[in-house]
This record gives C-alpha cells, sequence and structure tokens, in this order.
C-alpha cells in the first residue's frame, strides 16, 4: 500500500500535495539534468526525447504521486508496474532509476525546508516523501525484474529456435552472398570500371551478419573475427582497390588482398555453423513466421542497433481485408491456404535480414531493418499490389483474390518498442477505416488504391 499509516503524518499531505504540483517541472528538470550527465543513460536517454516526451510524463508522476490516498492505491500501484515493465523493455539500468530517485528525494527535502512547517511536521514530511518513493521504486524494481527475467529466457529461446534451423542451407547461402559481393566487386572493377565498389557491410552479407548473426551468435570470437575483417575490407581495402584503380596503378596485390580476406571470413563462418545446437520450434506451423514471442528480443535490439548507427528502422502491420467472410464462405481450411499464401507474398518482398511474424490471426508485422519510410512505403505496396492481383488457389478447387491493409511506422528514438508497434497499429486502422486496400504511414499520409 502506498500510504502511511501514522495519523500525524497527514497533517503535512496538503503541503506535499501543493508543493509537488507547484514544482513539478522543477523537480522533472532537475531529475533529467542529473541523469543526462550520466554515460548510462545517453543509450536511450537524448534532450530532445526528454524534452518532446518523458519529461510531462515524470511531471504527472510526481503530482500523482503526493495525491496518494487510500482509494487510488490500486490504480498508482498498476501505475507503478507498468512503468517497471517500460524499463525493462527499454533496459534503463536500475541503478539509474534509483539514482533518479534519489534526486527527487533531495529537492523536495530542500523544499520543504524552505517552508514553515515546524520541525516535527518537517521530520514528517520528509518521511513521507521518502516511504513513497521508496515504495513506488520498489513497485517498479519488482516489475522490471520480472520483465527482465521473462525477457532473458525469450532472448535464449530465440537463439535456440535461429539456430536450430536448416543450418548446411543457411551457411551455404551467406557463403554465397560473401563471393556475390566479391564477383560483383571484380566486374565493376575490371569491366564496369566503377571506382567506388559497395561496401561489403551494406551487402545483403552484411546486413545478414549485423541483423541475423549479430543475434544468433552472440558472444561468438567468430563472429567478432568477421566483424573486425568486414571493417578492414571497408575501410582499408576497398579504399586501396580504388585509388590504385584511379591512378592505373597496379591492383594486383589489394585484389589480392581482398580476395585472401574472403577466404578468411568463409573459414570463419564455417567455424561459426559447426558451433550450432539445439532447436526449439519458434515458426507459426501454418505461414512459417516467425513465433510473435520473439518480438521483444528483436525489435530491442534493432532499436538498439538504430539507436548506435543511426540507421532506419521501419515496421508494417499487415492485415488481410474482409478475412472472415472467406472463412464463413469457403471454410476454415480454405482460409489457412489463403494465409499461408499470403505469408509466401509477404515473404518474396523482405531481405534474409528482415523479419516476418504472424501477429494475429490474419495479421503479419514486418520488421525492415536499416529501411527509411520512403523505402518501407515502396515494399508495402509493392505487397499490396501482389495480393491484389494474385490468384490464391483454394483447397477444393477454384481460387479468389483478397487486398490487405497495411500500417507504416518508422522508429522516432522512442525507446519503448511498444510505441512503435503501437503507432504502426494505429495506421493499420486508419487504413481499415478509410477503405481498405491501402497503405496509411503514421503520418496520417495514405496512399491512393490501385
Amino acid at each position: 500500500m502506498l500510504t502511511v499509516a501514522h495519523p500525524a503524518v497527514s497533517l503535512v499531505e496538503p503541503t506535499l500535495q501543493e508543493l509537488s504540483e507547484r514544482h513539478a517541472i522543477d523537480l522533472a528538470e532537475q531529475f533529467y539534468s542529473v541523469l543526462l550527465t550520466h554515460e548510462d543513460a545517453l543509450a536511450f536517454l537524448s534532450s530532445s526525447l526528454v524534452e518532446e516526451r518523458l519529461k510531462a510524463s515524470l511531471v504527472r508522476w510526481v503530482i500523482d504521486l503526493f495525491r496518494q490516498d487510500g482509494g487510488e492505491d490500486n490504480v498508482f500501484l498498476a501505475q507503478q508496474r507498468k512503468i517497471g515493465e517500460v524499463h525493462a523493455r527499454i533496459k534503463v539500468p536500475l541503478r539509474l532509476v534509483m539514482h533518479g530517485a534519489s534526486v527527487l528525494k533531495v529537492r523536495m527535502a530542500e523544499l520543504l525546508t524552505a517552508t514553515d512547517l515546524g520541525r516535527d511536521a518537517l521530520a514528517q514530511a520528509i518521511s513521507k516523501v521518502d516511504y513513497l518513493i521508496d515504495e513506488a521504486i520498489a513497485i517498479m524494481s519488482e516489475a522490471y525484474m520480472q520483465g527482465s527475467m521473462r525477457r532473458a529466457q525469450v532472448d535464449e529461446s530465440y537463439r535456440l529456435f535461429a539456430l536450430g534451423q536448416d543450418i548446411a542451407h543457411e551457411r551455404d547461402g551467406q557463403i554465397a552472398a560473401l563471393f556475390e559481393w566479391l564477383q560483383g566487386v571484380l566486374f565493376q572493377m575490371f569491366e564496369d570500371g566503377s571506382v567506388s565498389p559497395g561496401a561489403l557491410s551494406a551487402s545483403p552479407f552484411g546486413l545478414w551478419l549485423t541483423h541475423r548473426a549479430g543475434l544468433i551468435f552472440e558472444g561468438s570470437l567468430s563472429l567478432k573475427a568477421i566483424e573486425v575483417l568486414m571493417q578492414r575490407v571497408d575501410r582499408e581495402i576497398l579504399p586501396r582497390v580504388a585509388a590504385a584503380h584511379d591512378a592505373q596503378a597496379e591492383m594486383a596485390l589489394p585484389m589480392a588482398e581482398l580476395q585472401t580476406t574472403a577466404q578468411e571470413i568463409k573459414f570463419l563462418i564455417n567455424d561459426l555453423f559447426q558451433s550450432v545446437a539445439g532447436l526449439e520450434n519458434g515458426r507459426d506451423p501454418l505461414t512459417r513466421a516467425l513465433n510473435r514471442r520473439f518480438l521483444p528480443t528483436i525489435l530491442s535490439r534493432e532499436i538498439n542497433l538504430a539507436n548506435g548507427t543511426g540507421a532506419a528502422l521501419s515496421v508494417l502491420m499487415l492485415d488481410v481485408d474482409h478475412f472472415k467472410s472467406i472463412n464463413d464462405t469457403h471454410g476454415h481450411a480454405a482460409g489457412d491456404v489463403v494465409l499461408k499464401q499470403v505469408a509466401e507474398v509477404i515473404a518474396d518482398n523482405v531481405r534474409l535480414s528482415d523479419f516476418v511474424f504472424r501477429y494475429g490471426g490474419e495479421e503479419f508485422l514486418i520488421v525492415l531493418v536499416e529501411t527509411s519510410v520512403d523505402e518501407a512505403e515502396v515494399v508495402a505496396e509493392r505487397m499490396r499490389q501482389q495480393l491484389a492481383t494474385r490468384d490464391m488457389r483454394l483447397p477444393a478447387g477454384g481460387d479468389l483474390r483478397v487486398t490487405a491493409s497495411i500500417g507504416l511506422a518508422t522508429y522516432n528514438n522512442h525507446p519503448d518498442y511498444n510505441q512503435l508497434i503501437e503507432t504502426a497499429d494505429t495506421a493499420l486502422y486508419q487504413a481499415k477505416n478509410s477503405g481498405r486496400n491501402r497503405t496509411v504511414i503514421a503520418t496520417s499520409r495514405v496512399l491512393s488504391v490501385g
């Protein structure tokens, strides 16, 4: 319970409420001014994020905290648990939460000392401030630990699942992608005459290494060695190749070094996959899309990558229009067959570095890594148009056509991945409500039908 039982303390409640309401903005600014000086906080906090989103929430929290009475306890307890769960999702270090609480305690004590409260009342007021803040943080911390444990379990489940896929096929495919990139460089240099070969890190192999291998093989020494070699290719070897080409100098040496490095990466890829073991079913058995329980693991990591690299990140929420009528008219078996074909269209329009989840019955969530809003719009429209023009085969013979509505959202520096999903979901509902068979971007821009 977030109430203090001692009756004498109730005498100072009006003072606490008045101070918190009058100085809530000051308290929030003090809180974030201190937190923003911590290096650990910079991974998920910025001055613009604080001003635009977080400060107002903390102002409300401070005011609500000191308005507590017996009738509001359950509501406030639920709020603290929700805050703790959000902190767990965005991986805010608990020590920063504790430090922030100390900042608020000290500032409230300063404000109380400046009032005309007597000695006993002042001691009671400071005691209540400490009690309320400590209780709120304790509830947050409990929810935080529970959320962190659940996330860790799902993280490990996803790694086991990903490691248990068709390993030989995955390994051979990535080796082929690596040498396809190398062949492309050779072609550009000797046939095309280009002096700006594309970076290995931006190739399909590079994207897979960053967004898939980085999660599946986290902590692997071979993975780290491949990452070092890829940086060396992009930052050292390719510039030397281009410089030799420009100067019409001897390119044999840098080209040989490039090929040797590619062979080293191939060896390390083989070593990486040899360590693979374990299997857990993590795909939807009908559509082969990822199970949505892996969504927190993947989106949390992609948001961290986007924060670290500045790369764009977009998500699509796709829903098959009037799907219930398919089940009602043709039966659930037909509905399942149609959903499977919808998933095939989606898979044909994404890269190996992207992620496709079956989010609900006929809903799919697609995570497009390193993809801007304009690029994601192209992908969404291509999916939508292909679905609208494809004949969906039915198990009893014949076919039909379906349409889909799509909501598109792009990561906007909010650290909680739920906010990104909810934004895409809101855009999807806008697409549904404005006529279906269209893509709506979270900026409320609607793409025409057709």
